[in-house]
């Protein structure tokens, strides 16, 4: 059993990236295998709407000089996506937007390819919007036809400086939770 992290967030290893790792160490602790992607630094374009997915149906994106496609091949050989973003003008980073509209496109075009993997959102925020930006990342998973496992309390950390999520011992307690609904899920789907 495996599961991908995407990261959004245009740092490396700020709060986003401390919550996905809160997470993956549950994972791995019972040896579920994790890779984690970050987007930050990338050069990605958005979905230029040509349909050429539906018509080549090669689990591609026509758009081939990013990094979606990779990421799409990782997700679809996955059995966990994990998809996160820091909260920006109260939706997810412009970068996790075009990943969820290519990605999604062409999911859909070659017969959903990610259905039934178990997908996570994981967001983080400064003050206010995550909600929002928590349901962008879950409306990709639902019209993916996915399966989202609950947790303690939403998906989500608050810290704006970095680091600072760390502190936030509901947003920590969330992740664990949604960790272990991960690795319960992942038994019953698997046995």
């Amino acid at each position: 059993m495996n599961a991908i992290a995407i990261n959004g967030s245009a740092r490396k290893n700020g709060n986003t990236t401390k919550l996905i790792q809160t997470v993956i160490n549950t994972l791995e602790k019972d040896h579920i295998e994790c890779e984690l992607i970050h987007l930050a630094g990338e050069t990605i374009r958005g979905c230029q709407a040509c349909d050429q997915c539906k018509i080549n149906k090669n689990e591609n994106c026509i758009i081939s000089d990013d990094i979606i496609n990779n990421c799409i091949q990782k997700m679809k050989n996955a059995d966990v996506i994990i998809l996160a973003s820091p909260t920006y003008f109260c939706n997810v980073t412009a970068e996790m937007k075009a990943l969820i509209d290519r990605a999604g496109k062409v999911g859909r075009a070659n017969e959903y390819l990610f259905k039934n993997k178990i997908g996570a959102a994981i967001v983080t925020q400064r003050r206010a919007g995550a909600i929002h930006t928590y349901n962008s990342i879950n409306h990709f998973f639902l019209v993916e036809k996915m399966i989202i496992p609950g947790s303690s309390f939403w998906n989500i950390g608050i810290g704006g400086a970095k680091g600072e999520v760390l502190e936030d011992v509901v947003g920590l307690s969330a992740m664990k939770a949604l960790a272990e609904q991960i690795i319960w899920l992942l038994k019953k789907i698997h046995n």
